[in-house]
């Protein structure tokens, strides 16, 4: 597809194309990892999220998000109450480390200084963005987002 000539498409392109390749690392983590779509949302939800806005926006029944808990608590990622183990959120900071290696190849014929600059140019836009969002909302955005490194 052609780069659109309006500078708001532009940008809007750009985001895209860029959401979609971490989000494509991020599923090779998850795979990496033996989780399925399921699993990880459980995770999320038992890390920040809310099982009552993720399960029904993503379309989980019960006894699925129930069985993907107890292979989870199985394989040690959940404790009996459900909560993430320590095992847990060492293997959950590993997969965000893989997803956040994977996307930054993007950006690695940048220098710093340019990549500083882009960021505080998104900053105000990336703000509102997050601003607009209800804080539990459906695509499973932590209440406190992590800051952003490009």
């Amino acid at each position: 597809m052609p780069r659109p000539a309006d500078r708001l498409a532009r940008l809007w392109h750009a985001t895209t194309v860029l959401r979609e390749h971490r989000g494509d690392g991020h599923v090779a983590a998850l795979v990496a990892e033996g989780l399925d779509g399921c699993e990880a949302l459980v995770v999320r939800c038992a890390l920040d999220g809310r099982r009552d806005t993720l399960q029904p926006n993503r379309g989980w029944s019960d006894e699925e998000w129930d069985a993907a808990t107890a292979r989870l608590t199985d394989r040690g990622w959940l404790t009996a109450s459900g909560a993430v183990s320590t095992d847990g959120r060492f293997r959950h900071g590993a997969l965000e480390a893989a997803t956040d290696l994977a996307a930054s190849r993007v950006w690695s014929d940048f220098h710093r200084t340019e990549l500083d600059e882009l960021a505080a140019a998104l900053r105000p836009i990336s703000a509102a963005c997050r601003a607009a969002l209800p804080q539990v909302n459906p695509i499973g955005l932590p209440a406190t987002a992590r800051p952003a490194t490009p």
